[in-house]
């Protein structure tokens, strides 16, 4: 399917543990037709991963994410966070804004309260057995084809 203009997502990722999840995350991407990640600290992408992903999505490599998410909402993104809190709204009711930044949270530590007090809204993924929460890589993946989903070009 050939997008018609760009999508207006940008995802937005706090320092990742694991450069195979952020390959992942950038695979998916380039999937979705996105073109635009900030990743934060120690970010490198494994090729044989992300593969033609890492080509069609520009990676921006940034120290911190609070600043990042701050230039954002001042370029007119919503920053919606992917996060299990007691306000989340379930991925399946919410209805994303077009133009949005997808912030993702660290594998074990999620979001920080600072980055939390920065979003405009969280959204989670239920969870029916265990452990409570998806692989960070996983549960991008599944917001950003929900996104897809709601403006498929």
């Amino acid at each position: 399917m050939a997008l018609t203009a760009p999508r207006e997502i940008v995802v937005a990722c706090a320092p990742m543990r694991s450069n195979v999840n952020l390959s992942t995350i950038a695979r998916t991407a380039g999937c979705c037709g996105i073109e635009r990640m900030i990743v934060c600290g120690n970010a490198r992408l494994d090729r044989t991963i992300a593969r033609d992903g890492a080509d069609s999505v520009e990676l921006e490599v940034r120290n911190s994410l609070p600043p990042v998410l701050k230039a954002l909402r001042r370029e007119g993104y919503r920053l919606v966070g992917l996060e299990q809190t007691t306000n989340s709204s379930d991925l399946h009711t919410y209805a994303f804004p077009r133009r949005v930044a997808l912030v993702i949270g660290n594998e074990r530590s999620g979001l920080t309260p600072e980055e939390l007090e920065l979003m405009d809204d969280c959204v989670e993924i239920p969870v029916w057995g265990l452990p409570y929460s998806y692989n960070v890589a996983t549960a991008t993946s599944m917001a950003l084809y929900e996104y897809c989903r709601q403006y498929p070009s």
